[in-house]
């Protein structure tokens, strides 16, 4: 049996930062504990609606620890994830509720690849030929990992970088730019 084709080309959305408002405490991002403080920034939709009309498969892939911790109910995700993806022309969610903080060694949990990698082999994505576009350290260093080209939103978060992104811009439609118009195809 002949292997799949892996010519599909996805950019890899972080959730909170990117497509939505973070809440932010002492410079540090949280995402909404609820529906109704979940905010889809202004310019996502029409940088989405770009990419798709490219040809991109566009996933999203968030780290949801607080679900792991116990601190946030995982039907108020799942809610929010309903909303975003029926304003949002997103082909799949990969969500990893894994605590962090020492608590889990999950392949899943950002900055480890396993939900690129799973996302990759399930839709037959090319990885080399994709994106990862995210405002933390992990999101940067998952995409190092599985071998995507990287795009860091600086939100001004009290957060070093670890790795350097491929490149650095203030918001997803500035991200878009880049990917369209980039060499690298």
């Amino acid at each position: 049996m002949p292997e799949k084709s892996t010519s599909v080309r996805a950019v890899f959305l972080d959730r909170d930062g990117v497509i939505n408002r973070a809440l932010e405490r002492d410079e540090k991002p949280y995402p909404p504990r609820c529906l109704a403080e979940f905010e889809i920034y202004p310019e996502v939709s029409a940088a989405c609606a770009k990419l798709k009309a490219a040809g991109f498969v566009l996933v999203v892939a968030t780290n949801q620890p607080d679900v792991g911790r116990g601190t946030l109910d995982q039907a108020i995700v799942e809610k929010i994830h309903a909303h975003m993806t029926a304003a949002l022309p997103i082909d799949r969610v990969e969500v990893c509720y894994d605590a962090g903080q020492g608590r889990s060694d999950s392949d899943c949990r950002k900055p480890k690849p396993g939900m690129l990698l799973r996302a990759a082999r399930e839709l037959n994505i090319n990885l080399a030929r994709s994106w990862m576009v995210g405002d933390r350290w992990r999101d940067v260093d998952c995409g190092h990992a599985a071998g995507c080209k990287t795009i860091f939103v600086d939100r001004g978060y009290a957060e070093e970088l670890r790795q350097k992104p491929n490149f650095t811009v203030k918001n997803l439609a500035e991200a878009v730019e880049i990917i369209l118009f980039s060499p690298v195809k």
